[in-house]
């Protein structure tokens, strides 16, 4: 699940006016080499960044083991890339528009995260 987010953590941490990340499973993913925790990180979330050159590569969030969010800048192509989803839009700069088809001032409540992960699956075709 493709997304934007707009909290000021995101937009200091890129210095841009969003972060751009996609959502996967866990299970999806494989980490090579070694991470170092970097950045706006807290209890709620721990931003990995590669130990050598420490490019920020993806997100876990606690209590959120089967997913990991990635950053769009690790892959690629771009071209697949929508946000389908925003977040933070209560920090959102106000020249920013974007094409994502859900929205949520702060984050989606966990539990929202299946269904959000099903919608998205559906309505693209890069399930």
């Amino acid at each position: 699940m493709t997304s934007a987010c707009h909290c000021r953590g995101c937009q200091k941490m890129t210095a841009s006016a969003f972060s751009l990340s996609a959502l996967f499973l866990s299970e999806a993913m494989a980490v090579e080499g070694q991470t170092v925790i970097g950045g706006l990180h807290g209890p709620e979330q721990r931003h990995h960044h590669c130990a050598h050159c420490l490019a920020w590569l993806f997100t876990r969030f606690t209590g959120m083991d089967e997913i990991v969010n990635v950053r769009a800048s690790v892959f690629e192509d771009l071209t697949w890339f929508t946000p389908f989803l925003e977040t933070a839009t209560a920090e959102k700069l106000a020249w920013v528009t974007l094409p994502a088809g859900r929205s949520y001032s702060g984050f989606p409540p966990d539990s929202e995260f299946p269904e959000l992960m099903k919608d998205y699956a559906a309505e693209t075709s890069h399930a």
